[in-house]
Formats: C-alpha cells, structure tokens, sequence
C-alpha cells in the first residue's frame, strides 16, 4: 500500500499554479538590495519560463511543451491582482524554496524549488526585494491556463512527492573545500539548477543524485553528461573553455549550445560574472565522473574532414526526393554553411560536424533536434534578433530524409556506431515518447481504491466475528 501511495504521488507532475494574493511585506528596500535581487533572479532563469519572447518580463503566459499536457507559466510580477504583490516574505520563500503557495496549495516542480530550497535565506529576501520593487507590475492573467488531466490537477498528491523527496535544508558549505568551489556548487545545486536537466530520473520523476549531472533526456532535446569523466563528460575541457562555452555557447571543437541550453545561456548564465562563471565551472569540473560504456573516446574527438560531394555532381535527383542519397542531401541542406568537408564556415560562427559532441555522443536526439528546429539564440529579452544559427527543416525534410541525412552525417563526421532510426524522428517530430505517469498514477489510485475497500472488508468481517 505504502509503495502504491508513493507512485501515485510521485507521478504527478510538471504544472505551474498561479500564487493567490494575501498580505505582502511594505518597506521599501535600498537599490543595492534589488541589484542584488535581480542579479540572482538572472542566475535562477526565472524571466525563461515566466515570459513570453517579446512580452512583458515575469507576466507569465509561455506554454512549455510536456509529455502530460501544456504547462502555461504564471505571473509573478508584483501585481495585486493577478501576481504576487501581496504576498509575505515567507510566503515568498515557502513558494520557492518549498513548493507551497500562499493559500496553502502545492506547487509543481516544473518550477525547479527542489533546487531552489538550497538558496540561503538571505538571498532568498534579495529575490523577494527585487520582485516585489524592481519588477514592473503587470494586472492581467496569462490568456491560457495550465490544464492537466486527472490525477495531475489534484495538487494534494505533491505533498507525498514532497515528504519523499524534498530536501528543504539550505545550501552548507563543505570546509575541506574551497570558496570557488564552494560559490560553484552553490550556484550550481542551487539557482542555476544544473541537475534540473542534467540529472536522470527515477520512476517517481525525481532525481537520481547518485548520478549527479550524468546526463538525461528532456523529452525531446538530450541534456549531456557534464560530469568529470574525460569521455562523456567534460574531464578534458579545461576551465577556460568551460567558462567560454557557458558565457558564449561555444567550445571550439568541443560543442555548440542549442535548444534548452542556449536559452539557459541567452537569458541567464552569459550575464553573470566571470567569478562566478569559474566557480560554477571549478565545481561541474569536480563532480565524480560518470562514464556511459559506449564513450570508448572522448565524445568531442570522433570523426575528421570528409567530402563524398565529387562523387554525386551531375547525377540526377531521384523522381522520389524521399529516396535522396546522404551525401545529395548534405549537398543540398548543409553545405553552404558547414562546407563540403564538414569543417563549418571560415569564420568560426558556424561548428565544424566533426570533434563535435553532438556527432560524437551515443545518444542522437540533440542531431536530430538541431535539424527539425534550428538553432536560434536569444537575446536578453527574449527577442530571436540575436540570430538564427541554423534554419529549421521541420517543415522542409520528411523524416525518411532527415534519417537518411542523419545517418549519413554520423557515418561521415561522428560516432559511425550511432544511428538515427524512423522511430526516432517521428517521436521527436511530435514532441517526445509519451509519458506512462498518466496510466501509471492512474493504475495506483485504482489499486489504492482496492487496497482500502479489501481493509474495510477485513475489518467488517472482524468486527463480525468479535459480535
């Protein structure tokens, strides 16, 4: 019983709820307080979810695509009416760092407070000031709100979820460790909530923290392993080049952000300081290596230059264009920009395909990816003007041609042994696998009825007999 209880909360998942409204804290704090406050809402990501590109900052509204339903993100602006401008600094704190809103209600970790409860109360107040003064109030509710199906709109279930696997306690320092690492890991476990995406997960959707950062599948895009290990991980990037990546989503001959990360990067990790950039860098460097079998070599050193173009100038496109060969497509998508050997564009914006992690790891996703969607980066407020890297070819390439063109760069540039399948593109294509938690919580409430009908029954019958 204790095991089926604990799938059914487990299970349910993945909704932002919007904060009621009640009695907020008055006194006005000094600018250096909400500086400070908006600094570490820039470290924690909050403008990503909780705006849309081009709208009003923190006015909510952005719907984020799951395997159980839309997720709409709310407003927490300081608004009276529709945000959090009423509430209290420990109403405040218990929403980000505990899940709990105002009126006593759960949160759903799609907001990552299971990170943010390591925040330390001081700089828990900092967020608050800043929210509530350096925010402009926006009075109007997001247009759409998040609607899942049954169980996951019983918020009650959370509270399992949260007595198995919250941990409430703030961030301690480690003394045999030093400040930076310290700093980093603070940052890292905490408002810059690495393991959120990088961490696997367990049946329940929490995650497995004895396999810190090694890497997880987000649905659609593939979160690497960012562990110390020098073949899936980052053990052989220095410090320097890691620092780099995370400012500029670049580490040449190394890897290139897209999807979620370049938008971790657009709108928060590029706008932190270089102190705190090494810091975070000095402690992913230090986390135990997780080595995945299949990285017989270091992710980023597969593949060299080659070019098969020669060989296909002046023969004629099959009548079917869903029969193009690998190296036709190549010709026609890809090598205006990343050149006919693979090498990218002279000037560097552009990666080379080969001593690239996206060719070299043994999980494919993030190749296909890149291809059905592009590669945008962002700017501060969320406007694409800051370039569109690579087109997407969602509405452009069938999926027999972009299994056939990702084969083909796999075999040419990166990890031969990694395939693209039908399968593959087709799932990606619509947004991800399903998700089980919906039958899976489901089952558990059926056979949690059963349980307690059978006890009742029992206890009758007892009863009964004691007469």
């Amino acid at each position: 019983m204790m095991a089926t209880f604990r799938m059914a909360a487990g299970a349910a998942l993945l909704s932002l709820a919007a904060m009621p409204v009640l009695a907020a804290d008055k006194a006005v704090p000094d600018a250096a307080a909400i500086e400070r406050g908006r600094y570490l809402a820039m470290a924690g990501d909050c403008i990503a979810c909780h705006s849309v590109p081009g709208g009003q900052p923190m006015a909510g509204g952005l719907a984020l695509a799951t395997p159980l339903g839309a997720i709409v993100a709310t407003n927490i602006t300081p608004s009276t009416t529709h945000g959090i401008g009423n509430y209290t600094l420990k109403q405040f704190s218990d929403a980000v760092r505990h899940g709990v809103r105002a009126d006593g209600a759960n949160l759903y970790p799609a907001m990552p407070y299971t990170a943010y409860a390591k925040v330390t109360d001081e700089d828990t107040a900092a967020l608050y000031d800043y929210f509530m003064h350096g925010v402009a109030a926006v009075d109007k509710a997001p247009a759409q709100q998040t609607d899942l199906p049954f169980p996951f709109n019983i918020r009650l279930s959370m509270a399992g979820w949260n007595w198995l696997f919250l941990d409430k306690k703030p961030f301690v320092a480690d003394t045999a460790k030093s400040m930076e690492w310290n700093r980093g890991a603070y940052l890292a476990q905490g408002l810059a909530h690495c393991t959120t995406c990088h961490t696997p997960r367990n049946a329940l959707m929490a995650e497995q923290l004895s396999k810190e950062l090694g890497g997880a599948d987000l649905g659609t895009w593939y979160a690497p392993n960012i562990t110390s290990d020098v073949n899936s991980g980052v053990g052989g990037w220095s410090q320097q080049e890691l620092v780099g990546y995370l400012r500029t989503g670049r580490a040449a001959n190394k890897a290139q952000a897209a999807g979620p990360m370049a938008e971790a990067i657009d709108h928060s990790l590029k706008h932190l300081n270089d102190a705190d950039l090494n810091a975070i860098a000095h402690y992913i460097k230090s986390v135990p290596a997780i080595r995945d079998k299949a990285d017989t070599q270091p992710v980023t050193q597969w593949g060299k230059a080659g070019d098969e173009l020669a060989s296909i100038r002046g023969v004629p496109l099959p009548q079917n264009l869903n029969k193009m060969s690998g190296a036709q497509l190549y010709d026609a998508q890809c090598a205006s920009c990343h050149q006919a050997k693979g090498e990218g564009s002279f000037d560097g914006s552009l990666p080379p395909l080969f001593h690239n992690s996206v060719t070299g790891r043994g999980n494919s996703n993030n190749l296909v990816m890149a291809i059905l969607d592009g590669v945008e980066r962002q700017d501060r407020n969320g406007s694409h003007a800051a370039g569109h890297l690579m087109p997407a070819f969602r509405q452009t390439l069938s999926d027999e041609q972009i299994v056939t063109l990702g084969n083909y760069v796999q075999k040419m540039y990166g990890n031969p042994d990694v395939k693209v399948t039908a399968e593959q593109v087709t799932t990606l294509r619509n947004g991800g696998p399903a998700s089980n938690l919906i039958g899976l919580a489901r089952a558990g409430i059926i056979v949690g009825v059963l349980v307690l009908l059978a006890l009742l029954l029992w206890w009758r019958g007892r009863r009964r007999k004691a007469m």
